[in-house]
């Protein structure tokens, strides 16, 4: 098809003939991403004459797809926008940046009169050109990734970011194909009621698969698209919301793979923002079964931001939620990895901003627990994480309202470090917020570093009796008899009142 449609074409000159390659860019070069129609490009009226003979009935829909906008009839705009879209079913192989050049110029400069025409169009769209939008669309972006090993989620935290972004080679075309929809989806030329039935439930689970592309450009373009979606057609809106709940359930749970959580969660940070109050159950389930579990996978810090986001919209929504919150971050709490633990912190600190008083007074005795645990790491980035919370206000008056309970749990802490720790900016970090609390209440302080005190005598004066113990234990072993290759005691057995005076 495309050969007998070239044979017709004007020769090119050799200056143009390096116009297949790709542009790299995220950007729409309207001149130059992919090469540009020679200029000289047939007439309007030689272009008509080549009519079906070039294309197939099953390429062309009505009209000649080369013809431009400006020189048709309003009355036949909508067909040539259905044959235009036809064309561009045709997907090219961008392996080989020289082969079919000409081709992948025709179909790039058909997609941008696509757009412009969406972008200028105040007529409806008929159901045919949604149809044909939808198949187009479908036929150029649905396909399979191939299967990586950086597939997000395998790395280590952190390591991800480390990774040189993989970019599609077809991109050229893929992005005017997204831009093409972004707009034709969220034109008001376009009827809802009509366009629901066309980017139904199938075209909204093959877009959500899209997120597994590599290319975060793509990822970006399929985030916006997928946004737009959900607020055109309120009718998908709880569809939208279970197929990403499946998304996200899968990657926790079983896969640990995905490189699109972030930009997923970007999206529902717009629709938590959105729900109305007060929060339907459905929300807090989300939260729980969904958002909650997110801070598990290894590759947290890929989407940490986003995460936080949507947390504390919801607890700006319901600040009744703020202390179930920070019991299930608890729960995920990563004992054994300092960095997602420096992470974890700097949410909790965020969460606490938003948290009222009678949420915090629920949850402080466990959080401290943690947090006190947090500032005897001997990862000295953990242990000055945690102090960092003391410089910030709304949590230091939480503080102060509560100190009889906290300072209990954090004094001990600090003296600990103040004694043993090794790192100088932890060691002034902690005389500081030490300070700070003999301010706060110099005599329930006074207390709490006593009691440390006496509960140290208390463990180096048992510690003691242990070694004594065990002292008198191996001192009896050595005048028993040997037999044979074992010792072995002999006599009357000892009795429970001889053992406790061993032991105390």
């Amino acid at each position: 098809m495309w050969k007998q449609f070239l044979s017709k074409l004007p020769r090119r000159s050799s200056a143009s003939g390096d116009s297949g390659h790709c542009s790299s860019g995220a950007g729409i070069q309207r001149t130059s991403s992919c090469g540009s129609i020679p200029p000289g490009r047939p007439p309007a009226s030689a272009i008509r004459r080549m009519s079906s003979a070039v294309f197939p009935s099953s390429v062309v829909a009505g009209i000649e797809p080369l013809v431009s906008f400006k020189d048709v009839p309003s009355s036949e705009k909508q067909s040539l926008f259905v044959s235009k879209l036809s064309l561009c079913c045709v997907v090219f192989d961008f392996s080989d940046p020289d082969r079919s050049s000409v081709e992948k110029d025709i179909k790039r400069q058909a997609l941008l009169d696509l757009i412009e025409f969406v972008e200028s169009t105040n007529a409806r769209f008929s159901e045919a050109a949604v149809v044909a939008c939808s198949r187009m669309c479908a036929v150029n972006l649905f396909r399979a990734f191939p299967a990586s090993c950086r597939s997000g989620g395998s790395s280590g935290v952190g390591e991800c970011d480390e990774d040189e972004p993989m970019f599609d080679t077809g991109w050229c075309h893929l992005h005017l194909v997204y831009e093409l929809l972004l707009k034709f989806i969220g034109s008001s030329s376009l009827d809802a009621k009509i366009g629901k039935k066309h980017f139904d439930h199938s075209f909204i689970v093959k877009l959500l698969d899209l997120l597994h592309s590599e290319d975060p450009r793509e990822r970006d373009c399929v985030k916006n698209i997928l946004h737009r979606v959900y607020g055109k057609f309120m009718v998908h809106r709880p569809f939208i919301r279970r197929a990403a709940s499946n998304v996200f359930y899968q990657f926790v749970f079983e896969t640990d793979r995905h490189n699109g959580i972030a930009e997923l969660l970007e999206v529902f940070g717009s629709v938590i923002s959105g729900f109305a109050l007060p929060l339907k159950e459905e929300h807090k389930t989300f939260l729980w079964r969904v958002l909650v579990p997110l801070h598990k996978p290894k590759s947290l810090g890929a989407y940490l931001q986003q995460l936080t986001y949507c947390v504390t919209q919801f607890i700006e929504k319901d600040p009744e939620l703020a202390s179930p919150v920070i019991i299930g971050l608890l729960r995920y709490w990563p004992i054994t990895n300092c960095q997602k633990e420096v992470m974890f912190l700097s949410e909790i600190e965020e969460i606490l901003e938003a948290t009222s008083q009678a949420e915090f007074q629920k949850c402080m005795a466990p959080l401290f627990r943690r947090i006190a645990h947090c500032i005897t790491s001997a990862h000295f980035q953990v242990a000055e994480r945690a102090l960092f919370m003391w410089n910030n206000d709304h949590i230091v008056s939480l503080i102060a309202q509560n100190r009889q309970v906290i300072m209990s749990l954090v004094v001990p802490a600090l003296e600990q470090n103040i004694q043993n720790h090794w790192n100088q900016a932890v060691l002034n970090l902690a005389v500081n917020v030490k300070k700070m609390f003999s301010e706060m209440d110099g005599d329930h302080f006074s207390s709490c570093l006593a009691r440390y005190k006496e509960e140290e005598e208390r463990l180096v004066s048992l510690e003691a009796k242990r070694k004594l113990t065990w002292e008198k234990l191996e001192s009896a072993a050595a005048f028993q008899p040997v037999t044979g290759q074992t010792a072995v005691l002999v006599g009357h057995q000892p009795s429970a009142n001889m053992i406790a005076n061993l032991i105390f």
